[in-house]
């Protein structure tokens, strides 16, 4: 059960409205990394946790979540409170009011469909969609999403400071991006509670596959470090002599029955390719410059592409001449 505190986590100081400010916000209010994502994220884990303290973290930071999405929409709400008025009333002359809204971009947009009220979307307008929400019930897993998550928050809680110059702005948004670290850590200790980490699931890795690093992109620029060198791994350089790595001749098959095995080989005879055959296509008779190379024999007698459609047309045109009926006889029964 929920029970609102009318005030906000975090007080909203905003020094004047700027429309353009608010559907940037939108980001993180309903955008992929935003409060709104995050909150349905960690509800979502924790509904279905079976460990107490996982479960009782996890609904925590969901309901602080939803603070934080009540913060920032607050914000965009005060950022928009001119134009809602305006949008709404229409005190201001056009040219002003179009220039208000912005003449362009998302921002007009936004401002035109909701009036000015903070709408569940991303700064582009795109709709939030609960395909943002990638838990999968694995907590080792679920716990690492989230520890991404809330850094990937940090960083536009980051880039949203760095292009307002409204103190009041920047304080909350400090906040916001600072609890961002907080969630961070309380997700890393976690992860970490629980002994056998990693890998994420029951089934360990199959060796010796768990210990190779393959060197699958080689030339200049490759570069030696903990991730590929040293005791741990076992580096794979020569990948033409290394595969098939698992021993076998690399070729797949699939077990059929025998009516599936006469059928692929109707199949198989009735679309053939004639691998001797030099067939001239349309591609070739109407090739302009630039199409590739032809040969004399695609051409027929002519000497050049050009030659060789005058020669089609006129083939083209006996033909249709041939084919024409003659009108039959004033007065004359059969």
């Amino acid at each position: 059960m929920f029970m609102h505190n009318k005030r906000l986590q975090y007080t909203v100081r905003v020094a004047e409205p700027n429309p353009r400010l608010a559907t940037m916000m939108l980001e993180q209010f309903g955008g992929a990394d935003g409060e709104l994502a995050a909150a349905m994220r960690y509800f979502t884990q924790g509904l279905g946790e079976d460990d107490p303290g996982r479960k009782d973290l996890l609904l925590d930071i969901a309901t602080e979540e939803l603070s934080h999405l009540e913060v920032i929409g607050s914000i965009v709400a005060m950022l928009n409170k001119g134009v809602k008025a305006q949008l709404s009333e229409g005190q201001m002359e056009e040219a002003e009011l179009y220039q208000m809204i912005g003449s362009s971009g998302n921002s007009a947009k936004q401002s035109l469909l909701f009036g000015g009220g903070p709408a569940l979307t991303d700064s582009a307008g795109i709709p939030w969609t609960a395909a943002y929400v990638d838990s999968r019930s694995e907590p080792t897993a679920d716990l690492r999403s989230n520890i991404a998550a809330e850094s990937r928050a940090k960083i536009v809680y980051e880039r949203l400071i760095n292009i307002t110059d409204d103190p009041g702005i920047k304080e909350a948004l400090g906040f916001l991006m600072t609890r961002e670290i907080a969630h961070q850590k309380s997700f890393e200790k976690a992860l970490y509670a629980i002994e056998d980490n990693f890998p994420p699931g029951k089934l360990p890795g199959i060796a010796p596959f768990a210990n190779m690093y393959v060197n699958t992109s080689q030339g200049e620029g490759d570069m030696d470090g903990p991730w590929n060198s040293g005791q741990q791994w076992d580096r794979v350089d020569d990948l033409a002599g290394s595969i098939p790595m698992d021993g076998g001749a690399g070729v797949p098959t699939v077990g059929l029955a025998k009516a599936d095995v006469a059928a692929l080989g109707q199949l198989a005879a009735r679309t053939m390719s004639n691998p001797a055959s030099e067939p001239t296509t349309g591609a070739d008779l109407g090739a302009g410059p630039g199409a590739g190379r032809t040969s004399n024999g695609d051409m027929g007698a002519a000497a050049n592409v050009t030659e060789a459609s005058a020669m089609a047309d006129a083939t083209a045109a006996k033909t249709a001449a041939k084919s024409k009926v003659k009108p039959k006889g004033k007065g004359k029964a059969k």
